[in-house]
């Protein structure tokens, strides 16, 4: 039996070094402070040692990686270029319409993936002031239809907007996620083929929108998500103060866990080994981040990789 990984990361404002200020008081393109071109290169080096890692474990790369908090396609083809990648990777990537121009995106491994079709999705909120623009933007949906292993499968990639101010994006969440569900139940009813959600939801997998999305309208499922088990055995991706939080997941079409399948899943794990946790007393454990808050650390990122194994029967 042959194993393969998929996998998804939030990378943390993976922006190109800011232009120089003109003013200290300027804001930046980033929003980052003194993102220069130094701790650019030391991100993506940083991110590249994440694949490395995950290969010197697994034995293989992730055929497809689902990555949030880019911003522009320039950083994804600098990534792509580093050691383990070695321009071996192709990227699907669109251009949002995000205020802080924060996309999502899809590097695949150009030896065993042919990407057939893709399109963002994009999503538009109407806003009641008085502003000349009535609508707001959030972060696309990247979707991608592929062609792995003589397989077709059918791959999304979301960043969902983040909880804050009392949690007034729920709407938003709640709209995108239901959108996502009837393009799933559409692929599943008229063309049986393997559906990968995956993404940085902003919610726990024991959220209603991520319960109901893994069932059709007469309760049968659908989608698996195995990253239900690992959220109730405090298995976290990323932390908010004291919380412990498993945001970013991977769902399955149930077409994986056929006992026919040629293509099976087989394990989810977050990926949090401890050269990407910090050392700072009291947050043992959690993920060495690039920034806290203004303060550069020159981590990885905010948020630990997850992924899904499978094996090809």
């Amino acid at each position: 039996m042959l194993m393969e990984l998929f996998a998804f990361y939030n990378v943390e404002n993976l922006f190109l070094p800011d232009p120089p200020q003109i003013h200290k008081l300027d804001p930046t393109r980033s929003g980052l402070r003194n993102w220069d071109d130094r701790k650019y290169r030391t991100k993506l080096s940083k991110i590249a040692h994440v694949f490395r890692l995950i290969k010197e474990e697994n034995g293989v790369l992730p055929a497809i990686i689902g990555l949030c908090e880019i911003s522009g396609k320039k950083v994804l083809e600098d990534l792509v270029k580093l050691d383990p990648f070695s321009s071996q990777y192709g990227i699907v990537h669109y251009n949002s319409l995000d205020e802080r121009k924060v996309d999502v995106a899809l590097l695949y491994d150009k030896s065993k993936v042919e990407i057939i079709d893709s399109e963002a999705i994009t999503f538009f909120f109407e806003i009641v002031d008085n502003r000349p623009d009535n609508y707001d933007t959030t972060r696309d949906v990247l979707f991608a239809k592929i062609k792995f292993k003589e397989e077709i499968m059918n791959v999304f990639v979301a960043h969902l907007p983040s909880k804050r101010e009392k949690d007034i994006n729920q709407p938003k969440r709640n709209f995108i996620m239901n959108e996502i569900r009837n393009r799933i139940l559409n692929i599943i009813d008229k063309d049986h083929e393997h559906v990968i959600l995956c993404g940085d939801f902003n919610q726990n997998p024991d959220d209603e929108n991520l319960i109901k999305i893994l069932y059709d309208n007469s309760q049968k499922k659908i989608l698996h998500n195995p990253f239900q088990k690992l959220f109730s055995t405090k298995k976290y991706s990323t932390f908010h103060y004291k919380s412990g939080l498993l945001f970013d997941q991977i769902m399955l079409s149930d077409s994986f866990f056929k006992t026919d399948a040629s293509l099976s899943f087989q394990d989810a794990k977050v990926f949090n080994p401890e050269s990407m946790s910090t050392k700072n007393r009291g947050f043992e454990g959690r993920p060495f981040r690039t920034y806290a808050g203004t303060r550069y650390l020159g981590g990885f990122s905010d948020h630990f990789p997850v992924l899904v194994t499978f094996v090809k029967n």
